[in-house]
C-alpha cells in the first residue's frame, strides 16, 4: 500500500519517469489501433474491392501490404504479452512499420493524393504521448522523408504531377507539428505527473500523521460521515466503548453505541450543545462527549471526542499526590517534632494536681495531639506506596487471623465478623499493604455497622475472568449518593474523629499492587468494597 513506503521512496517515484506497466500498456493500446486499422483495411477490399478508392494504382500490392500490416501487429501483440523487446524498441518498430505499410498503402491507391499519408499523423501523436521525448521528431522526419521518395518515385516512374510536391510539403508540414505538438503536451503531462504525485506524498504524509495522531491520543476518538457510518477510530475507543471494530465492512454508530448514536442525532439538530459527561453503557465507565462539526461545502459529518473521566480524575489525583508528597517531605520535622514536645509538655502537666476544669483542658490537647499525630501517620504512610514487596498470600489462611487480631484490638466480640474465603483464593501482593488496607476498611466497617453477629462480612472468591475478589461490607446505613463521588478523596470524611485519608490510602496501595478498589453499591444498605486483584 502507498501509506507504508517511506517518503524517500514516494518521493523518489514522484520524480521518476513512468512505471514500465504503464508504459506497456500504453504501447498495447496503440497496437490495438494498428491491428483494427489493419483489419478494416484487409476487411473492406476483401468485401467491396473495387468499389472503393483504396488500391486504386494496385489493388493485389494493397491487399498484400494491409495482410502484412496485419500479420506485424500481430507480431508485435506477440511480443508485449513477452515483453520483448524493451519498450522503446517496441515503439519505434511499430512506429517504423506504420511509415513502411503507409507509404506503400499511399503508393498502391494513387500516391499523396489518396491521403492515406495522413493515418501517419496518429502514429506520430501516439509516440509522442507515449515516449514523452524528441525522439518523436525523428520519426516525423523518417515520415516525411517516405513520403517525398515515394512522390518522386510515382514523379520518375508514373508521371506523376510535380506540382503535387507542395501537397506532400504541407503533409511533411503537418507531421512535424503534430509531432512537435504531441511532444510538447507530453511535457505537460509529465510536469502535471509529477505535481500530482506530490501532491499525493503530501496528502498521504498528512494522512499518515493524522493517523498516528490519532491513534496516540489517550482519548476516544471517533471519525463518522452524515449517515452515523464511522470511518475511522483508535484503540481508547475500543476500550472506553467496549467494542471491537471489524477489519472490514462499515459499522454504523448506532450499531457501535445507541447511547452515542442518540447524542448524535441531537448534536445534529442543535450544534451549539456543550459537552456532555455520560456513563458509556457496556464498560460503566463516565466519559465527557464533545462533537466538532466537519463541514466544507456543506455538512461531511463529525469527529467525536470521548474525554476519559477517570483519566482526568487520576491526573487530578496525580497533583494532589504530588502536593502531598512535598508535603511528607517536610512533616516530620516540621509537625511530628513540635507535636511530640507538645505532647510530652502536656502529659508533664497533667501529672500535676489541678482543679477539675484545667485537667479538662490537659485531656483535651492530648486528644487533639493524638489526632494529628494519627494524621501525620496516615500521611506517612503515603511513602510506602512506591515500595512494594509482593508475596504469594493465601487470603483463607488470612483474613481469619487478621479479623480475630482486629477484634482484639478494638474489644469487640470475634462473631461480629463473618469470613469466607475459597481455597483458591490466592494473590500476588505486599502483605504490609493488605494488613494497612484491611485495618482501614474494617475499622470503617466496625465505626458503622451495628454491631451485632456478622454485621462485617470479609467475603473472597474467583470471579469468571479469573481474578480474586475481597468484598468488605457492612450492614450500617447507606452511603448518600452526593457522598459516593467523594469517598476516595483525601481528607474527606463524614465522622467527626476521623482524618478522612483511610479510603484514599487503601487505595493509592491497591493501585500500587495492581489491584482496584471500588465501591459497590447496595440494594439493601449498608457500605461494602470490592478488592479486585490483579491475576
Amino acid at each position: 500500500m502507498l501509506d507504508s513506503l517511506p517518503f524517500s521512496v514516494l518521493q523518489s517515484r514522484a520524480y521518476s519517469a513512468p512505471a514500465p506497466e504503464e508504459l506497456w500498456r500504453s504501447i498495447s493500446l496503440f497496437n490495438f489501433y494498428r491491428l483494427i486499422l489493419g483489419s478494416l483495411f484487409v476487411f473492406l477490399v476483401s468485401r467491396y474491392g473495387d468499389t472503393l478508392s483504396f488500391g486504386s494504382s494496385n489493388l493485389p500490392l494493397f491487399f498484400r501490404a494491409s495482410i502484412v500490416y496485419v500479420a506485424l501487429a500481430l507480431v508485435s501483440q506477440l511480443a508485449i504479452k513477452l515483453r520483448r523487446p524493451r519498450p522503446g524498441w517496441q515503439l519505434a518498430l511499430q512506429v517504423g512499420t506504420d511509415i513502411v505499410c503507409v507509404t506503400v498503402l499511399s503508393h498502391a491507391s494513387g500516391g499523396i493524393q489518396s491521403s492515406l499519408g495522413m493515418l501517419l499523423l496518429v502514429s506520430l501523436a501516439a509516440a509522442g504521448l507515449i515516449s514523452r521525448g524528441k525522439i518523436t521528431l525523428f520519426f516525423a522526419a523518417l515520415a516525411t522523408l517516405a513520403a517525398l521518395l515515394q512522390h518522386s518515385y510515382e514523379v520518375l516512374t508514373q508521371g506523376a504531377d510535380v506540382a503535387q510536391y507542395v501537397q506532400a510539403g504541407l503533409l511533411s508540414t503537418a507531421y512535424f507539428v503534430v509531432a512537435w505538438v504531441s511532444h510538447t503536451l507530453a511535457k505537460y503531462a509529465i510536469a502535471s505527473e509529477k505535481l500530482a504525485a506530490l501532491r499525493g506524498v503530501d496528502l498521504v504524509n498528512m494522512a499518515e500523521a493524522n493517523r498516528l495522531v490519532i491513534q496516540d491520543i489517550p482519548d476516544g476518538v471517533l471519525v463518522v460521515d452524515e449517515r452515523g457510518v464511522i470511518r475511522q477510530h483508535n484503540p481508547s475507543a475500543e476500550r472506553l466503548l467496549g467494542y471491537t471494530f471489524p477489519s472490514a465492512g462499515d459499522v454504523t454508530l448506532d450499531e457501535c453505541t445507541p447511547l452515542l448514536a442518540g447524542q448524535f442525532a441531537a448534536w445534529r439538530q442543535n450544534y451549539m450543545r456543550g459537552p456532555e459527561v455520560l456513563r458509556l453503557p457496556v464498560t460503566n465507565r463516565q466519559a465527557r462527549v464533545r462533537f466538532l462539526p466537519v463541514q466544507r461545502e456543506g455538512f461531511w459529518g463529525a469527529v467525536l471526542f470521548l474525554e476519559d473521566m477517570q483519566r482526568v480524575q487520576a491526573q487530578a489525583q496525580q497533583i494532589k499526590l504530588a502536593a502531598l508528597g512535598r508535603l511528607t517531605a517536610n512533616i516530620a520535622h516540621e509537625v511530628r517534632n513540635p507535636l511530640s514536645s507538645i505532647s510530652y509538655a502536656a502529659e508533664l502537666l497533667l501529672e500535676e494536681k489541678h482543679d477539675p476544669a484545667q485537667a479538662r483542658l490537659f485531656q483535651i490537647i492530648m486528644d487533639n495531639a493524638a489526632r494529628l499525630n494519627c494524621i501525620v501517620q496516615d500521611v506517612m504512610q503515603l511513602n510506602r506506596r512506591d515500595r512494594v514487596q509482593a508475596e504469594s498470600l493465601h487470603l483463607a489462611g488470612i483474613l481469619p487471623g487478621f479479623a480475630v487480631e482486629l477484634c482484639q484490638s478494638e474489644h469487640m466480640m470475634q462473631d461480629i465478623f463473618h469470613v469466607e474465603a475459597a481455597a483458591d483464593c490466592v494473590i500476588n501482593f505486599d502483605r504490609g499493604h493488605l494488613d494497612q488496607i484491611l485495618w482501614n476498611l474494617c475499622r470503617n466497617a466496625l465505626r458503622y455497622c451495628r454491631k451485632q453477629a456478622g454485621s462485617v462480612q470479609l467475603h473472597a472468591w474467583r470471579s469468571d475472568e479469573g481474578r480474586v475478589v475481597l468484598e468488605v461490607a457492612n450492614d450500617g446505613p447507606a452511603v448518600a449518593p452526593d457522598v459516593v463521588q467523594k469517598l476516595f478523596e483525601p481528607f474527606f470524611t463524614t465522622s467527626v474523629g476521623g482524618t478522612g485519608l483511610g479510603l484514599y490510602i487503601a487505595r493509592e496501595l491497591c493501585e500500587a499492587n495492581g489491584a482496584a478498589l471500588e465501591y459497590a453499591p447496595q440494594t439493601a444498605g449498608g457500605a461494602c468494597f470490592h478488592i479486585v486483584f490483579r491475576k
